[in-house]
């Protein structure tokens, strides 16, 4: 899912409409606002922003981004702010490439697919992901607890590796079922539930790092630490 930050409407079809003919999923966003509304609940795997944004700017768009995203989400500016100095400073706020108005369609989804490569391969290398006494290793696709491994069914792993892939990101019923039950013809928000506590259960002194936000949803506390 490829998002688009671009306050100009007819910049912003064709950025999405060019990444969907490519076969991606990809939405628009006027503003901020709209962005970080969808955050809450959502997750892209790559940003296009634009740099000249109403209320805040791309750079500083991009430097909040890091630090409320909970795990890195690739940036790549596409913006008329070419000078070197505007490239330096979308480099020092976290993007990731940076591609200049007016573009080629061809050259973004090129820098797209490379950049979604890049940040796929640093992921391979940061397969384990640790809490503690918990690790998840999304390459072999085990679940340990202080050494021993957690009899998970796969819908269980899948569940705690995408909690642990994006911590402290809350996740809703709705956008769990989408991502994990998607060829499903029905499942009942009571399904998540289930399987958050069948989780739960097995993360035996854990089991409180899973967190529940009334109006938010689910998500894995990184910060969580073991009772005294």
């Amino acid at each position: 899912m490829i998002w688009c930050v671009e306050d100009d409407a007819s910049i912003r079809d064709i950025e999405v409409y060019a990444l969907r003919s490519t076969g991606f999923e990809a939405e628009g966003f006027e503003d901020g606002t709209s962005f970080w509304e969808a955050l809450r609940t959502r997750r892209p795997e790559l940003v296009v922003l634009d740099v000249m944004l109403p209320g805040m700017s791309g750079f500083q768009f991009a430097a909040q981004l890091r630090k409320t995203s909970g795990s890195r989400i690739p940036v790549i500016f596409l913006t008329a702010r070419t000078t070197e100095n505007d490239v330096l400073t979308g480099f020092s706020a976290g993007g990731d490439d940076y591609i200049s108005k007016p573009f080629s369609v061809n050259e973004v989804l090129a820098r797209v697919k490379a950049v979604l490569r890049r940040a796929g391969s640093a992921g391979s290398d940061e397969g384990r992901l640790c809490f503690g006494g918990l690790v998840i290793d999304t390459v072999s696709e085990i679940a340990e607890l202080d050494g021993e491994q957690l009899s998970l069914s796969r819908k269980e792993f899948d569940l705690l590796a995408l909690l642990a892939r994006h911590p402290d990101t809350y996740f809703s019923r709705v956008a769990l079922i989408s991502d994990l039950w998607k060829d499903a013809p029905y499942v009942l928000d009571r399904t998540v539930d289930v399987h958050i506590a069948r989780i739960r259960s097995k993360l035996g002194r854990y089991h409180d790092i899973i967190r529940n936000k009334t109006g938010f949803g689910y998500y894995l506390d990184s910060r969580y630490e073991l009772p005294e």
